[in-house]
C-alpha cells in the first residue's frame, strides 16, 4: 500500500514538478524561482488529485481539503525536498534548456530517487494511521 500511495503522490508531484521546472527554465527564472514554482505546483496538483478522488466519495469540499492536507502534505514535502535537492546537485541540470537531455534525464532521475526514498516515509505514516491511510478508508 505504501508503494501505491507513493505512486499516487508521485503522479501529482511529477505533473507539478515537470510543469514548474519547464516553465521556470523556459522563462529564465533563477534556480530559486524555478524551485519555488515547481514545489508550489507539485503541492497544487498533488492535493488536486487526492481531492478529485475523495470528492467522488461524497465528501464536502471543505472535508476533501482536510483529507488531502492530512494525506499528502508530508509525502509531497519529502518528495519535493528530495527531487529538488537532486536537481540542484546535478551539474548543469538547472541551467540546461528544455531541449537538453541533461535537463530531462536529471528531472526523471530526481523523481525516481524521490519515489524510492519516499516509500518508507509513507509506509511509516500509514502504519500509524496517518498519511494515505486517511484516504484509503474513503475508497
Amino acid at each position: 500500500m505504501a508503494v501505491q500511495a507513493t505512486l499516487h503522490c508521485l503522479t501529482g508531484c511529477a505533473v507539478g514538478e515537470v510543469l514548474g521546472m519547464a516553465i521556470g527554465t523556459a522563462v529564465g527564472l533563477p534556480d530559486a524561482g524555478t524551485v519555488v514554482l515547481a514545489v508550489a505546483l507539485a503541492f497544487v496538483f498533488g492535493y488536486a488529485f487526492t481531492m478529485r478522488g475523495v470528492l467522488r466519495s461524497g465528501l464536502t469540499l471543505r472535508a476533501a481539503v482536510r483529507v488531502a492536507l492530512a494525506a499528502d502534505t508530508v509525502s509531497i514535502a519529502v518528495m519535493e525536498l528530495i527531487d529538488n535537492a537532486v536537481m540542484l546537485t546535478v551539474p548543469g541540470a538547472m541551467d540546461a534548456g528544455l531541449g537538453s537531455a541533461v535537463f530531462w534525464l536529471s528531472l526523471a532521475g530526481a523523481l525516481a530517487v524521490a519515489f524510492v526514498l519516499t516509500v518508507p516515509v509513507n509506509r511509516w505514516l500509514m502504519s500509524r494511521g496517518k498519511g494515505h491511510a486517511v484516504v484509503h478508508q474513503l475508497h
